[in-house]
Formats: structure tokens, C-alpha cells, sequence
């Protein structure tokens, strides 16, 4: 049962005080559900956006209960501002802007409806991030509307600003780091196993979720087929129509496995291949910072003149680069204990979900033999006539 079930008190103080999650010391006071979508069509384009209901008890807050739309490029925004507040964070990944071609159409509804799955599963984790979850732009987000939201957008940095830093960001990771501490080193070659692991995984899964619904389309031919020979054939009829009943009561036994696959085990190896885009993103951002400390001290061997006010920002960069570093060392091993949790608790809800599949299947056909032939050891035989 989710938070805003109606058979659940509403109010923030009864849900905070009725609802504690394993692992964590503390009540949980922010809740986010993202739900409705909506299609909206302008002369210029379409799009979507999604129901944003927020109950809480948070001081912090002029409310307790919040009800906000938005649409993916808002989503964006907010993973941005993120970036930009807490460049060595580990925010959580946004599903892709568009999906892979052949797979669905854009704005079918099942592809809305696994993006409003992947903006959920956005929002609360950074809702129950112990850093982002206090962040201005994330509160803001929550809680503005739309014309207020866009305001407060045109308030951060402007175009020439952002292209700045973009070219500065360019300019430090050609540059590259000379001294990466061996703790990061590791960090890295741990990423990069990572990435390749959990991408063939991904790859494997979605192979035998193509091969689990081809079987499952040969199925649904098969029952109504030995349904049709069972009208042709009247000395077999009782045995073709219970062929055709397991072929069918396996065929929703193969369904229910499928959808099992494609909500549970899927959305979650297919996260963790964008988070692995999400941490080089944050190693790349952490070497740009050390890459930027590493070229002042550089120049501070050869200047002869300004070097005070080169000293003063050289112990500014020494501050951001220890801030940096020791905001990841803690956020990586958070984010190492949830990982290994969700990928644990899919594969294992996973196979229990196949060992129940094969035992269902198999009891199906088991029953069908054991009526078979207790069928034909009543038929008198040959010798008793």
C-alpha cells in the first residue's frame, strides 16, 4: 500500500507517524508521489507532464501538502541545478529523454507510464538523500507553480556565465590531473568494471525478456490450435482440450513472469546503467576541481608578482577540493550500500518469481499425465473383452 492510499490517515503528522522504513533511524517526514500524466499540444509541440503531490511536515515548508505539474524538461532542470549546488554528489539518473528506436513510440502509453515510474523513483531519491533532499531548487520544485517555477529558473546563471564554465570545465579536463589520489584511482577502476558489467547485464536482460515474449506469442497460438484439432478428432478430444487448457495456464503463467521481469528486475539493472554514466560524471567533475587547484599552484612556481592574492586562492581551492573529495568518499558509499541492496533484492525476487513460475508450469503438466493415465488404466483392455 503506497502513502496516499485512501484507507491510509492523509494528513502529514499521521502518515509520518504510522509509516517508518527499514534502515532508517529516523521518521520519514517528505513524501512525493508522481502520477496523472497529461498530454498537452501547442502549435509548436506536444508534450507531457505529470501530477507532482507532496505531503510533508517540514518547517521548512509554508504547507503541508503541495500539488504541482511538470513536464521532463522541468526534471531536467532540477538534475542540473543539483549538479551545478553539489558537483561531487551522486544524483540519481533521469530516464532518457528518448527511448531506443523500435522499442516504442514516443507518448505511447506505455512508455508514459514507465517514465512516470523513473520520475517517481527520481524525486524520492533525492527525497530521501540526507544532503539533496534540503536543497532550495529541489523545495522550490516542489512546491511553486508553473509561472512561478519559470521565474525562478531566469534567476540563475545566464547563457555567457554557463558557456564560461563550460569552456573553463573543457579547458581543466584536457589539462587532466597529474596527482589523483590513489582512494579515487580505485574509485575510478571500480566505475569502470561497473559500467561494463552492468551494462552486458542490462543487455542480457532485455535479451530474455524478447525471448520470454516470443515464447509467450507461440503460446497463445498453440492452446487455440489443439483447441480447433480437439473438434476433429473425436477419439483424441479429451486429451487435446487438456493440452490446450495447460498450454493456456501455462501461457498465464508466462505473462505474469514476463511482467514480474519487465517492472521489477529491468527498471532497476537499467538504472544502475545510467547511474554508471552518473558517477564518471562525477569523478570527471571531481578532476576538474583538483585540475583546477593543480594549475594555480603550477602557476604560482613561475609568477613573480600578485602571488598573495594567488595564495589566497590556491587555500580557496585546497578548501573546495577537500569539501569535494570527502562529499563523494561519503556519498560513494552510500550509494555502493543501495546499489548492491537493489540489485540484490531484484535478482532474488526474481528467481523466487522463476522458481514459482517453473513449479506452476510443472504441476500443470504433472496433473494433466497423472488424469491421463489414470484414464487409461480404467479403459478395459483387450484380454478382459
Amino acid at each position: 500500500m503506497n502513502s496516499f492510499s485512501p484507507m491510509m490517515l492523509t494528513s502529514p503528522l499521521s502518515m509520518i507517524n504510522h509509516i517508518k522504513f527499514e534502515d532508517e533511524p529516523d521518521l520519514k517526514d517528505l513524501f512525493i508521489m508522481v502520477d496523472d500524466p497529461e498530454s498537452h499540444v501547442t502549435t509548436i509541440e506536444t508534450f507531457i507532464t505529470y501530477r507532482i503531490v507532496t505531503k510533508t511536515s517540514r518547517g521548512e515548508f509554508d504547507s503541508s501538502e503541495f500539488e504541482v505539474r511538470r513536464r521532463y524538461q522541468d526534471f531536467l532542470w532540477l538534475k542540473g541545478r543539483l549538479e551545478d549546488a553539489h558537483p561531487t554528489l551522486i544524483i540519481p539518473p533521469l530516464p532518457e529523454k528518448f527511448i531506443v528506436k523500435g522499442m516504442v513510440e514516443r507518448f505511447n502509453d506505455d512508455f508514459i507510464e514507465t517514465r512516470r515510474k523513473a520520475l517517481h523513483k527520481f524525486l524520492n531519491r533525492i527525497a530521501d538523500h540526507p544532503t539533496l533532499t534540503f536543497n532550495e531548487d529541489f523545495k522550490m520544485f516542489l512546491t511553486a507553480q508553473t509561472g512561478e517555477l519559470s521565474a525562478h529558473k531566469k534567476q540563475g546563471s545566464g547563457l555567457l556565465s554557463k558557456m564560461g564554465q563550460t569552456l573553463r570545465a573543457v579547458a581543466l579536463s584536457m589539462r587532466g590531473v597529474k596527482n589523483r589520489p590513489d582512494e579515487f584511482m580505485e574509485m575510478n577502476d571500480f566505475i569502470e568494471t561497473f559500467s561494463q558489467k552492468i551494462n552486458l547485464i542490462d543487455k542480457i536482460s532485455q535479451r530474455i525478456y524478447k525471448e520470454g515474449r516470443e515464447y509467450f506469442d507461440e503460446l497463445k497460438e498453440y492452446g487455440p490450435i489443439h483447441t480447433l484439432w480437439s473438434e476433429s478428432e473425436e477419439d483424441l478430444a479429451d486429451t487435446l482440450s487438456g493440452v490446450a487448457r495447460c498450454i493456456d495456464r501455462c501461457g498465464g503463467a508466462t505473462e505474469k513472469r514476463l511482467s514480474g521481469l519487465s517492472e521489477a528486475l529491468l527498471p532497476v539493472v537499467h538504472e544502475y546503467v545510467l547511474y554508471s554514466e552518473i558517477l564518471m560524471g562525477v569523478m570527471k567533475r571531481r578532476d576538474q576541481i583538483q585540475a583546477e587547484l593543480d594549475s594555480k599552484v603550477e602557476a604560482l612556481g613561475y609568477k613573480k608578482v600578485e602571488t598573495e592574492l594567488l595564495r589566497e586562492e590556491i587555500g580557496r581551492l585546497e578548501d573546495k577540493v577537500e569539501c569535494a573529495n570527502n562529499a563523494l568518499k561519503a556519498d560513494w558509499e552510500r550509494w555502493k550500500e543501495n546499489m548492491r541492496n537493489d540489485i540484490r533484492s531484484a535478482f532474488s525476487d526474481f528467481a523466487a518469481q522463476n522458481v514459482h513460475y517453473y513449479e506452476q508450469c510443472l504441476a500443470t503438466w504433472e496433473a494433466f499425465l497423472t488424469s491421463q493415465n489414470d484414464l487409461h488404466s480404467k479403459e478395459p483392455s483387450e484380454d478382459t473383452l
